[in-house]
């Protein structure tokens, strides 16, 4: 499969933000919830992860709000609280919302007792996780997040998709350094890679997924329809067993304990008109809790600077930690504009020209 050079517009930040949140208040989003939608996307964008940026404006959000199997102002309230623990109804309305603000929770829970933590049941995709454990950083707390997701994964000898891809995110603080930003499926490669691959019209790399015999393919279509990808670590052979563990994990923290759907029983947003059933899980761990907040940024300094001063292989010039690629590419892309595929800008184009809604210039 040859590969497609892929052309982008760039946006300026906040006219690209503006433009999420009319399009979304023209499907009865309130404009509170459709601005966190719309930071959380975009947010995406700037940090290099185009998969669960602005493209997903259309496919996964406009179009089941525009067919009512998703819910634009839905009645979203607390089933459950007690001390540090809460769970959070989202009654089918966008995911990124109810997670912004069971995060907000989270950290208010944490002020008081240490540790502050939340699920959200019946919901939908809520973009990346990172967004929500980043919340953490600014209030000088770790911050942990964790969402099941559409069946992906094989589990290990399987060859029919029963997992997510069900991220998992912890971010801590740190000093004079980056913090430390984890954000990561835990499947081998996020299902947005092998999506993106699919539109680009390329190849994915040997190892990444399998057709519907369970075995290895380089096609993404044969992964999307009717494989899956592998767990963390790839088949059997590579220890993949450990990433399907994992996966199952994240599923009984954000779907069994969650009171959500779980493995087979969330449902595919672009296949399904019935609601997907995601669920999601928060945690929160305030330092001082257990240190002084500036010991424990020294420390993180000192963890942060052995990790990235070891002996490098030949040929390399830098050991990076999570989290610190994507500071950069956030970085310039704020000053450069945010990058959109064109085929995505020319899709909102389309749209906005139906609406009525003005776009922004590109740079």
């Amino acid at each position: 499969m040859a590969e497609q050079e892929q052309s982008y517009v760039r946006i300026e930040e906040e006219p690209l933000k503006q433009l999420v949140v009319e399009l979304l208040k023209h499907y009865r989003v309130p404009e509170n919830d459709a601005q966190i939608v719309s930071d959380v996307l975009v947010t995406a964008d700037l940090r290099g992860i185009e998969s669960h940026g602005v493209s997903r404006l259309l496919s996964y959000y406009i179009s089941r709000l525009k067919t009512g199997y998703m819910k634009a102002e839905p009645a979203v309230k607390i089933t459950a609280n007690q001390g540090a623990t809460f769970q959070v109804d989202a009654d089918n309305g966008l995911g990124h919302p109810p997670s912004y603000r069971a995060m907000e929770k989270c950290l208010d829970l944490a002020e008081k007792y240490g540790v502050g933590l939340g699920s959200v049941k019946n919901s939908n995709h809520f973009g990346i996780a990172g967004y929500y454990s980043m919340m953490a950083i600014e209030r000088g707390m770790i911050g942990i997040c964790l969402s099941n997701a559409q069946p992906a994964i094989l589990p290990t000898y399987a060859r029919q998709k029963h997992l997510g891809t069900n991220p998992i995110s912890v971010a801590a603080p740190a000093g004079d350094k980056l913090p430390f930003v984890l954000d990561m499926a835990t499947s081998i490669v996020p299902l947005g890679k092998i999506q993106v691959s699919a539109r680009k019209n390329i190849s994915i790399a040997e190892g990444w997924g399998a057709d519907h015999t369970g075995y290895t393919s380089t096609n993404p279509a044969a992964v999307l329809e009717g494989g899956g990808l592998y767990p963390l670590g790839g088949p059997a052979e590579t220890a993949g067993y450990k990433g399907y563990g994992l996966a199952a994990v994240v599923d009984i923290f954000s779907g069994v304990l969650s009171g959500s759907g779980f493995l087979t029983s969330v449902l595919n947003p672009l296949k399904n008109d019935d609601p997907c059933q995601v669920g999601h899980f928060m945690a929160v761990v305030k330092i001082n809790a257990f240190m002084e907040e500036e010991v424990f940024k020294n420390r993180m300094d000192a963890f942060i600077e052995e990790l990235k001063t070891a002996s490098k292989m030949e040929g390399q010039k830098e050991i990076f930690v999570a989290g610190e690629k994507e500071f950069y590419t956030w970085e310039e892309n704020r000053q450069k504009g945010v990058p959109v595929l064109e085929n995505v800008w020319e899709e909102l184009t389309v749209l906005c020209r139906e609406l009525n809604v003005s776009m922004p210039e590109p740079l």
